[in-house]
């Protein structure tokens, strides 16, 4: 029997996916709902192989291997995985500059 983890989202994730889909849905409602649902599902997923993620390349070079992610291109869904529990973390553009918005939440 496969291993199970349960996935949750932290505020500052479901601030980000909702900041990402009230842009989007300013030029079409329709896209942002289908780009909503890729990544929900997406991360909905890690509950069956989270390891899956790479690690977080930014981070990993300051020595923090904890954190890694999903690409759905263009977005990056940041997570960590603890005990059987999957925590999403953030949700962003990869066009951003990744470094300053990782270093600023995961290592300030």
């Amino acid at each position: 029997m496969s291993r199970r983890y349960s996935v949750r989202w932290a505020d500052t994730a479901e601030r980000d996916l909702e900041a990402i889909i009230d842009f989007i849905s300013e030029d079409s409602p329709a896209t942002a709902i289908e780009i909503l649902e890729k990544l929900r599902d997406a991360a909905s997923g890690l509950n069956a192989s989270p390891e899956r993620g790479r690690v977080v390349p930014e981070l990993k070079e300051h020595g923090i291997i904890i954190y890694r992610e999903l690409i759905v291109a263009p977005w990056r869904i940041i997570y960590r995985i603890y005990d059987q529990t999957v925590y999403v973390l953030a949700v962003f553009d990869s066009r951003r500059n990744p470094e300053d918005i990782l270093l600023d939440r995961f290592v300030s």
